[in-house]
């Protein structure tokens, strides 16, 4: 037999991926239904577009011209309301003049979330970020709140807009994360008292709305406190909102304590671990991982139902706009603009933390992330 006859065969190579078209085929018109569904949605798009445009753009008014938007309604958007009065909406009823401290607030809350992006998936990061934010915050509070180095006093039923927006949120998630771990943990593999009254506290507070939850800590719990001790009405929302997020979270915290299996608990106890090593060490990074998305999912919604605090005479982004336009007669018909206004912001604020949570994701896929 000749000595040819033995040469490895070469490996053969992979096809190469499909194209564009061939993908965008595959999506849109892969059977029937779904290419009719394509062409109803294209047409919808195709009539729908171009007069959002014209509304939104070519016959919109930019100038804060009160008459111009009056000629233009039904016509074209006025977005001089936002250009009159954004600062109230950003800002709320904090003084004027003193603006500029929220503002450098949101810009240092900013640096930090950009600076946990680019150095989340270090290792060793997850400490210093999380001392970076509890300063960062600390430091956004004392700015707004004033009374020192020459800053005026600016108390808390002042603070509005974005920047108590994003202070509400950002708090709520912080405390509510450590306690939601807590009950899950509780709630899985504690003694039968500490098991049953984790399981109370969680179903209790998922069946009933935020806004009782905010009224009765704005409200009620001043009520049983002694008299002449009345905490401030933020850290009594701040109290309300991370106790509610607290109780969805420890759901998901569970779920995904419940997807590792058993085995990874045992080969860790083998290796002498504590109990509380294989929970830290072991499974929670696991399950961490594993319900990224729905984490991310309850963080979004936090952000969200920040707005509702405005019953309790918070006025923070949508709270704002209603105290800029309602007692205005000459710009109040505007509301709309001030609304997709806000909504913007919103939506600015859920898509970078959907991005920024599928970053994360991507760094812990491959192992990336500390």
């Amino acid at each position: 037999m000749d000595h040819d006859d033995f040469r490895p065969i070469a490996p053969r190579r992979p096809p190469p991926p499909p194209g564009l078209a061939a993908r965008l085929r595959e999506s849109l018109f892969s059977n029937p239904l779904s290419g009719t569904a394509t062409l109803l949605l294209l047409a919808l798009l195709a009539w729908g577009l171009p007069r959002l445009l014209d509304w939104a753009l070519w016959q919109a008014v930019w100038a804060p011209d009160p008459e111009a938007c009056q000629a233009a309604r039904g016509v074209g958007a006025c977005w001089g309301v936002v250009a009159e009065k954004h600062r109230l909406i950003l800002f709320g009823r904090y003084p004027f003049e003193q603006q500029w401290r929220p503002a450098l607030a949101l810009a240092l809350w900013a640096l930090l979330a950009v600076g946990s992006v680019l150095r989340g998936g270090r290792p060793g990061a997850g400490r210093v970020l999380g001392i970076a934010w509890a300063a960062g915050l600390l430091a956004g509070v004392l700015l707004m709140r004033g009374g020192f180095a020459g800053l005026p006093l600016v108390t808390t039923d002042q603070w509005g807009g974005l920047p108590l927006t994003l202070l509400l949120a950002l708090v709520a998630i912080a405390t509510a994360f450590p306690i939601a771990v807590a009950l899950a943990l509780g709630r899985r593999s504690g003694p039968p008292l500490l098991r049953g009254l984790a399981t109370l506290y969680i179903e209790l507070v998922r069946g009933v709305p935020l806004v009782s939850v905010l009224f009765m800590a704005s409200f009620i719990f001043p009520l049983l406190l002694p008299p002449g001790s009345n905490p401030d009405v933020l850290l009594r929302v701040l109290a309300g909102l991370s106790l509610f997020a607290a109780a969805y979270l420890a759901e998901t915290i569970r779920a995904g304590l419940q997807s590792v299996p058993l085995a990874q608990a045992q080969a860790a106890r083998s290796l002498g671990m504590t109990a509380w090593q294989v929970q830290r060490l072991v499974l929670l990074p696991q399950a961490l991982r594993a319900v990224l998305p729905a984490l991310l999912n309850s963080f979004i919604s936090t952000f969200k139902d920040s707005s509702l605090v405005t019953i309790v005479s918070l006025y923070e982004l949508t709270g704002a706009l209603g105290l800029a336009l309602s007692g205005d007669p000459v710009w109040r018909p505007f509301k709309v603009e001030g609304y997709l206004f806000v909504t913007a912001i919103y939506f600015l604020g859920c898509a970078a933390m959907s991005a920024g949570g599928r970053w994360a994701e991507r760094r812990w896929r491959h192992g990336g992330c500390a």
